[in-house]
């Protein structure tokens, strides 16, 4: 359905907020509800200020019992944003009624309207012209790599951190409007396909050869040296993690130990990244993968997975580089790049080799 798709822009389907038991929905003007499939108008109207939530039979919506698993709400008014929970959004809307009664929200929206609505989550708009087109490619990149992985599924990417941080319309800023104008319908592609242009904040020297991390092998995601981010603010990290809490942690996740009595870095790749940990504890050694390890206390503490680990009584100090996974294109690279008067393709170019820039 595409929610009734009347141009071929790609689209991409953003699933917003966890799945709730209710929401709010306002649209100004002309509105229409549609199932899926079918294409059958189950209900339309116009300025709908309403409450949407789940029945054994279907959906609720402004108090109308709608007989359906699944609707479409889109407004007529192509202008007009639609409110969710007091939040604006450009495109429509699909809602999706879980097994267990909560609501998934489904946002389906033109590509180059989710890059100009994630873009501000993922960059600073104050940011050198250059840099913020070598990022929205990147973004834009990155949505189509995901749309295609996940085309059988319910929607492409999430609007969290674990796909792109995405706030809707407020999250539009005018000099990235502009970035995504100026590069519009630019991407970047290796081998005929579209490449998984992955970015991360800060790497610290060296980026990461992306067939560490995840099953992707490809000649563009191999990591490179990078000169450019010294001056980065989050070039280097500290933490402080006690062993009891990394005890706590695993015992919540996994099984019950005893004792956390240390861990040890038990191998590094070749940009000096943490490849495994060993968790030593009373009855035996626990392996993990540094990007597990990273996951299980969190990656706002642990920033990245190059560090040092200094044991201090009870707690592991860990001193660490950089900010993210450390594949791609490494943004405050891209930023002293731009400064330094690099134009994006030179960018992409440098932190992506051997990919090319091509036009959908």
């Amino acid at each position: 359905s595409l929610c009734f798709a009347q141009n071929l822009e790609q689209k991409i389907r953003v699933k917003i907020f966890p799945d709730s038991a209710a929401f709010t929905i306002s649209i100004k003007g002309d509105y229409v509800v549609k199932q899926d499939q079918s294409d059958r108008i189950l209900k339309y109207g116009k300025n709908l200020r309403a409450r949407v939530s789940g029945y054994k039979g279907g959906i609720i919506l402004a108090g109308h019992y709608l007989v359906a698993k699944n609707i479409f709400v889109k407004s007529n008014t192509p202008e007009e944003s639609i409110e969710i929970n007091g939040r604006r959004f450009k495109g429509c809307f699909e809602v999706i009624k879980r097994d267990n009664g909560l609501l998934s929200v489904v946002n389906y929206l033109g590509l180059e309207d989710y890059v100009k609505g994630i873009s501000v989550r993922e960059t600073s708009h104050y940011w050198p012209m250059e840099a913020l087109k070598a990022e929205v490619v990147a973004f834009r990149t990155f949505a189509l790599y995901r749309a295609e992985q996940f085309k059988n599924k319910e929607w492409d990417v999430t609007d969290n951190v674990y796909s792109q941080v995405y706030g809707g319309e407020e999250a539009e800023r005018y000099r990235i409007t502009e970035a995504v104008d100026k590069t519009k319908g630019e991407v970047l592609y290796y081998a005929g396909k579209i490449l998984p242009a992955f970015y991360h904040s800060t790497c610290s020297g060296s980026t990461e050869d992306a067939s560490v991390l995840w099953n992707i092998d490809l000649a563009p995601l191999k990591g490179v040296v990078c000169g450019f981010c010294k001056d980065s603010p989050h070039f280097s990290w500290k933490a402080i993690v006690s062993q009891e809490k990394i005890r706590q942690l695993w015992e919540k996740q996994s099984q019950k130990i005893k004792k956390v009595k240390e861990v040890v870095i038990a191998g590094r790749d070749k940009s000096g990244r943490v490849i495994n940990l060993d968790i030593v504890t009373d009855e035996k050694d626990i392996e993990i993968a540094a990007k597990d390890f990273r996951n299980l206390i969190g990656v706002d503490i642990i920033k990245s997975t190059n560090f040092k680990i200094i044991a201090n009584n009870n707690d592991l100090i860990l001193d660490g580089l950089g900010w993210g996974h450390g594949v791609g294109l490494c943004q405050w690279g891209a930023y002293f790049m731009a400064k330094s008067g690099s134009d994006y393709s030179k960018i992409l170019d440098y932190y992506y080799p051997g990919a090319y820039l091509t036009k959908l």
